[in-house]
């Protein structure tokens, strides 16, 4: 069962990893090391099994999911980051995404409301809502293994110098 999931969620956005462009995604780092393709791949396919088992529309969610950080900047970087990113980046993502895609209106919406509550105006859908909860634990995810791999960094650092943990 688990491997016909993972068959059907990438038929659902076959077309979309395919597209060089949204490969080029994987030249960005986003949260703490990881790529912001490997960021919207996990946000993408979490929010598609939610979105199975309570019977949604899990092909918009995942196809927006993967498109929902389609921009081309370093969003930590003072040279390159976009003033207000935080706040204005769903727009840009949803005109980049609509120049390769034809996207429908929950796809739209998924995109531009994936930062809410930042993005002020609320989710139309309860699918728009589920990203921007999955989004949060992505990245949470993300950040917790990233600060792990730092601390076992630390502590084996630590402990080879002082023999502090043996």
């Amino acid at each position: 069962m688990k491997n016909n999931r993972k068959e059907e969620f990438l038929e659902i956005v076959n077309d979309i990893l395919e597209n060089e462009t949204v490969q080029d995604l994987k030249n960005y780092k986003h949260h703490y090391g990881f790529t912001r393709l490997e960021h919207s791949m996990s946000v993408a396919y979490y929010s598609y099994l939610i979105c199975k088992i309570l019977h949604l529309d899990y092909k918009s969610i995942a196809r927006a999911g993967l498109l929902h950080d389609l921009f081309f900047y370093d969003c930590e970087s003072d040279d390159t980051r976009i003033e207000h990113h935080i706040w204005i980046h769903p727009k840009i993502v949803l005109n980049n995404a609509e120049k390769l895609f034809e996207l429908n209106k929950k796809e739209r919406d998924i995109i531009l409301k994936h930062m809410w509550p930042i993005t002020l105006v609320p989710p139309k859908y309860i699918e728009s809502f589920i990203i921007t909860l999955v989004d949060k634990y992505c990245a949470l995810k993300e950040w917790s293994y990233y600060s792990a791999w730092k601390m076992l960094i630390w502590y084996r650092l630590l402990e080879k110098r002082t023999g502090f943990f043996q």
